[in-house]
């Protein structure tokens, strides 16, 4: 990977703009770095969490500190928003 490791956000509108689907994406995308916390409830990883632009569409926060602790499920967040052509934010150093 040629690319400097940082913040990005998975937009759920393709390139071309349409409105990716199904509509709970972002929430099964999450659910799969989910684990279960002390109090046995399932809980969405501190480094991948659904969000939502202001417009409506649905997003995807990955934290960049993600690849320092599985550089696999970095890279896999970044190869499923390019499989499905869907828009990616990179934010840099901006804090999520």
């Amino acid at each position: 990977m040629n690319q400097k490791i940082e913040n990005f956000v998975i937009v759920g509108v393709t390139r071309e703009g349409k409105t990716f689907r199904p509509s709970d994406w972002a929430d099964r995308l999450c659910g799969i770095m989910s684990a279960f916390g002390a109090d046995h409830r399932m809980m969405y990883s501190p480094y991948v969490r659904p969000g939502c632009t202001l417009t409506g569409n649905k997003t995807v926060l990955v934290d960049a500190r993600l690849y320092d602790i599985e550089p696999l499920a970095y890279k896999f967040l970044i190869n499923f928003a390019n499989d499905n052509d869907l828009q990616i934010d990179w934010m840099g150093d901006t804090p999520l």
